[in-house]
């Protein structure tokens, strides 16, 4: 009986290790993926925000959403993010005022501002689209983000490419891109099987 089951604990071992490796391989894939392409909307997925200036990862998110809507081919851009606890502002309202420095007209801009999960932003997003007869969408987020981004977009009705920015500093640092991988890989987890957002979830990590 012993040998039995240490051949299943090292059988549910080696099937563990594949799932990792192929959500690992397949959140790799879509991150270097750019769908980019005309559509009703261009979506920024929200990142930190401190006393009303985007983080680093934030702005780079940003200026890639912002350059893609500037090509003509969106007529709308969409900004999202709630706030942190004690924040005097949201990360939705500091993108618009980014957006609107550099030239996107206030018209143009649509706010998702409640979501503070992943899911609660998308969620909110296709509320907003479908409120504006719109039914496709470029998203926008770190190059690890996407693969979930484009499953939870899917799964709401969302006809949704990705466009990852190519300049987060995520992706630049070593070991922020290895710790967005073990976050994705425990997200994409949770999603798959609860269908939500792992608890205490921000719209992203700052």
């Amino acid at each position: 009986m012993i040998r039995d089951l240490v051949r299943l604990i090292a059988a549910a071992c080696l099937v563990l290790l594949v799932v990792i490796g192929y959500a690992s391989f397949r959140i790799w894939q879509q991150g270097e993926r750019d769908e980019r392409r005309p559509a009703g909307a261009v979506v920024v997925l929200g990142a930190a925000q401190y006393d009303g200036h985007p983080s680093p990862v934030f702005a780079a998110r940003l200026d890639h959403a912002v350059a893609l809507f500037l090509t003509g081919d969106y007529r709308y851009l969409v900004v999202t993010g709630g706030g942190a606890d004690g924040d005097r502002t949201t990360e939705a309202a500091v993108a618009r005022e980014y957006a609107l420095e550099r030239g996107v007209p206030d018209e143009r801009i649509l706010v998702e501002s409640r979501g503070r999960t992943t899911l609660e932003s998308l969620e909110g997003v296709a509320t907003i689209l479908r409120g504006h007869d719109l039914w496709d969408a470029v998203f926008v987020s770190d190059r690890t983000h996407m693969l979930r981004v484009m499953r939870m977009a899917d799964d709401l009705g969302i006809v949704a490419w990705s466009s990852p920015t190519p300049s987060s500093p995520t992706d630049a640092i070593p070991d922020r891109r290895a710790a967005a991988y073990v976050h994705e890989l425990g997200a994409l987890a949770y999603y798959f099987i609860l269908r939500g957002a792992p608890p205490g979830e921000l719209a992203e990590p700052r």
